[in-house]
């Protein structure tokens, strides 16, 4: 049986693709932004847990502590919509690779709840007794980088549609992708930008934190995190590069104007953030990571069309007029980033009255 046989019929949209799309896009910037400040500040902390003699690592890993239970409670929130919105348009795709895994991936909800208490176990035993063993950040981390495989699982494997006939020789939910190319590059490629992400969070914590040189330590060893893993990030991103499909790399190599664009943009931004992150600047680093994350957002939707082109087009999908869903997200949305944004400004001030 062909591959292209499996693929099942696409619903019907309620508002023009174009809509779906653009929110999908901004609202995985907002998803993935607040992702990677929680992944990469537990490996920054669980890494700070081995080293010896205390100090800096100890003020940074007492400030993760705290915030890490907000940050996977604000991750697992913002990541519902770019979700929604990807099974809305490409939802022939996304769930029938999600039933060839079905058994890992709904263990994802109980490995993410188990994470969630780890992290807060972690925020106690600090609070009780002014210091932590690997212990609780190892297994909130070790789950979170599960998590984190298992949905790059899914994404590449929704993408691979060739190999969805596997389902005949084991149709019991529990294939991965582990013999496409791309999978591991793509993985590498995320966990890096988390340390690098991770990195600059807690420098900006610190930069709005009170004045002193407990915060200004504090700040440095984030910046170094950010710039080193950003450097990093050529290899990992020339790798993740070099494993897709030849077609789909000649997009961005002058095939494709936008494509083409892009990609030179992100390599430049990257290159900004390395000097500026060298220099300790930190909200100019933050700036062009919002600015470099936006691109990369970009990028990844162009690159998920092209895999599916040959098999589907959002814009042959048939559309049922009904935009009054669409309009209260987009109100509720805005209520909600005022409500959150005003709650992290009490949260910084009273920060900096604490300290």
């Amino acid at each position: 049986m062909p591959a292209q046989a499996l693929i099942p019929a696409p619903d019907i949209l309620p508002v023009h693709w174009g809509w779906l799309r653009l929110l999908l896009v901004s609202t995985f910037v907002l998803h993935i932004l607040v992702m990677n400040a929680m992944l990469g500040s537990g490996i920054i902390a669980f890494v700070n847990t081995w080293r010896k003699g205390g100090g800096t690592g100890d003020t940074v890993n007492r400030s993760i502590s705290g915030k890490l239970p907000f940050t996977i409670a604000f991750t697992v929130n913002f990541g519902v919509a770019p979700l929604l919105f990807l099974q809305a348009l490409y939802g022939q795709f996304i769930y029938t690779s999600s039933v060839l895994m079905g058994v890992y991936w709904l263990s994802i909800a109980g490995l993410v709840i188990i994470a969630y208490y780890s992290a807060y176990i972690y925020n106690f035993r600090f609070e009780k007794q002014h210091a932590s063993s690997p212990l609780y950040i190892g297994i909130a981390v070790v789950l979170m980088l599960m998590v984190a495989f298992l949905f790059t699982n899914n994404m590449t494997l929704m993408l691979n549609v060739d190999s969805w006939t596997r389902y005949f020789d084991t149709p019991d939910g529990t294939l991965l992708n582990l013999s496409d190319p791309i999978l591991f590059p793509r993985y590498l490629h995320f966990v890096t930008a988390s340390a690098a992400v991770g990195g600059l969070f807690i420098a900006l914590a610190a930069r709005f934190g009170a004045k002193g040189p407990e915060n200004e330590a504090r700040m440095d060893l984030g910046m170094k995190w950010f710039t080193y893993a950003t450097a990093f990030q050529f290899l990992a991103g020339t790798a993740f590069f070099l494993s897709l499909p030849q077609e789909i790399r000649q997009m961005f190599m002058g095939q494709q104007p936008l494509a083409t664009t892009l990609l030179i943009s992100a390599v430049l931004l990257a290159a900004a953030a390395v000097v500026l992150g060298f220099k300790k600047k930190v909200l100019a680093s933050s700036a062009v990571v919002l600015l470099l994350v936006c691109g990369m957002a970009v990028i990844r939707d162009l690159v998920r069309q092209a895999y599916l082109e040959p098999f589907f087009n959002p814009a042959d999908l048939p559309v049922q007029p009904e935009y009054s869903p669409m309009v209260f997200f987009l109100v509720t949305l805005a209520a909600g980033l005022l409500v959150l944004g005003y709650m992290l400004y009490i949260a910084v001030t009273r920060n900096r009255e604490v300290q």
